[in-house]
């Protein structure tokens, strides 16, 4: 059990177990290049970081909602332009939606610049009647079965990585990717249903009456109604923020990105200093690792970035309050947030008893649904996958289940992509949704070297019935949601 009274410092997880951890054959290698890592710059800034837990208070109190997106795990081979492009241009179109059906401000966190390492079960897996060790992730080892062995030089590449990706979110979001002036055209040709395809246009044409008015009244006057290449301002439709965050997994690589400064906003001298993970905004511990008296809690403890913390059906009521207590003892708002994946089938016997015991204990949290990782099968084919019905069955479980309790979900963790073939052509590796994927059509696409993500038509279907629950949530109306049964939910 972790002891609040003992002092933190970055490398005080070293005195722990520590789950999922990497053996390097040569530790002097490994010292070296995180050394190098320790005196390159940081990737995010504190003041983004509290910017962040400002907003994350907002979710807490119900006043905004969180997006949490992007891939299983990044790979350097998908660091490329219009990948990135892609990846971005989907969480803005998601989150556009939401907006306008929840009339709430969306807080956007990527799973991106730095989502490359993965938990494994097992250390080692069987390849061609050979045991090699298992693929941890490009910042680890390599894909192919040749190329196991862990190599510190690729927590470098993994640092340049992440700043690359970065420095083109930032330039993205800063010249004009971001305006609402020209919405995606987000066509419908996918939807097989006539029914489905008339509720999604009622909610495009919504959307886009509501950028008309607002154009109409002069929100995108003067030098906003330039393009921004052409000398036009950003304006306040024209630049959102952006957050990014991985799964705090591997600790030297945290530690080594731990600076300590003053906490941003702490006001005149004496300043108040604190510890900063810089690689991210946001960082969460996963299910295999949030062990109370392990190493991944002891340093999470310490860091002033919001943190994540996996729920799943595990984690008994009064482990989760001692995790909370351990991580967060004074209570702070914006500091946690609860990301649940229980699997559709488990939600109902395990989220009401967690909601109550955090109601109980007085902890300030942010509920959000990962409706993903509790639902993956493997396909009479061979394909890891998830059924589309699933997923939202969670989902929507989820949204019911924290209405019935007096309390309100608070957010959404999607695994999801909005890349594209050379000829238009999305990924293929979730079954169903809207465009009604089968397991025959797994085979044209799958790209995933991970967990299977959803596609851009089938992200934009969650987003479409998310936004349309909370638009009848404000209008007062309590038909059953047609988008739901539509895509394939079933009554629970």
């Amino acid at each position: 059990m972790a002891d609040l009274d003992l002092k933190w410092y970055p490398s005080s997880w070293k005195s722990r177990s520590a789950a999922q951890m990497v053996d390097y054959p040569d530790q002097q290698h490994l010292e070296r290049v995180l050394a190098k890592i320790n005196t390159l710059p940081p990737l995010v800034t504190p003041a983004e970081i509290e910017r962040l837990r400002f907003q994350l208070a907002a979710v807490q109190r119900n006043e905004a909602f969180l997006l949490h997106a992007g891939d299983c795990a990044e790979s350097f081979d998908a660091c490329t332009q219009q990948n990135i492009s892609a990846k971005i241009g989907l969480i803005l179109s998601f989150s556009l939606i939401l907006i306008w059906g929840g009339r709430l401000p969306v807080v956007r966190i990527g799973r991106i610049a730095g989502q490359y390492a993965k938990p494994r079960s097992s250390r080692t897996e069987t390849f061609d009647d050979r045991e090699v060790l298992s693929f941890r992730g490009d910042n680890i080892n390599g894909l192919d079965s040749n190329d196991r062995t862990p190599d510190p030089e690729r927590l470098l590449s993994a640092y340049f990585h992440s700043a690359a990706t970065l420095n083109y979110v930032r330039g993205l979001l800063t010249s004009g990717f971001a305006s609402l002036h020209h919405p995606r055209d987000w066509s419908l040709s996918h939807v097989r249903s006539p029914a489905l395809r008339r509720e999604f246009e009622n909610i495009t044409q919504g959307l886009s009456d509501a950028l008309d008015f607002s154009h109409t009244i002069g929100a995108n006057s003067g030098r906003e109604s330039v393009p921004f290449d052409r000398g036009g301002g950003r304006g306040v439709l024209g630049e959102v923020d952006f957050y990014t965050s991985h799964e705090g997994l591997m600790l030297d690589w945290e530690q080594a990105m731990t600076r300590e400064v003053d906490i941003a906003g702490s006001g005149p001298s004496p300043k108040e200093m604190g510890f900063y993970n810089t690689s991210a905004h946001f960082l969460w511990v996963g299910d295999r690792t949030r062990q109370l008296d392990g190493a991944h809690v002891e340093y999470f403890r310490g860091i002033r970035n919001p943190i994540g913390i996996k729920v799943g059906p595990s984690l008994d009521n009064a482990e989760l309050i001692r995790l909370l207590q351990i991580v967060n003892p004074n209570k702070e708002s914006g500091r946690v947030s609860l990301i649940t994946r229980y699997g559709a089938g488990k939600i109902g016997d395990y989220l009401a008893g967690h909601i109550e015991a955090v109601k109980r204990s007085g902890h300030p949290v942010a509920w959000v649904c990962d409706p993903m990782h509790g639902n993956t099968l493997t396909s009479s084919s061979g394909f890891k996958t998830r059924n589309f019905g699933t997923i939202i069955n969670e989902l929507t479980s989820c949204i019911s289940i924290h209405a019935t309790c007096g309390s309100r979900l608070g957010g959404v963790s999607l695994e999801f992509t909005g890349e594209l073939n050379d000829e238009g052509f999305s990924v293929t590796e979730c079954l169903g949704g809207s465009m009604e994927l089968s397991e025959e059509q797994l085979r044209l696409r799958y790209q995933s070297f991970c967990d299977p993500r959803l596609n851009f038509e089938q992200s934009l279907d969650i987003a479409f019935l998310i936004s349309n629950y909370f638009k009848e949530e404000r209008l007062g109306d309590k038909e059953e949601n047609g988008i739901y049964a539509a895509l394939g939910g079933r009554k629970t």
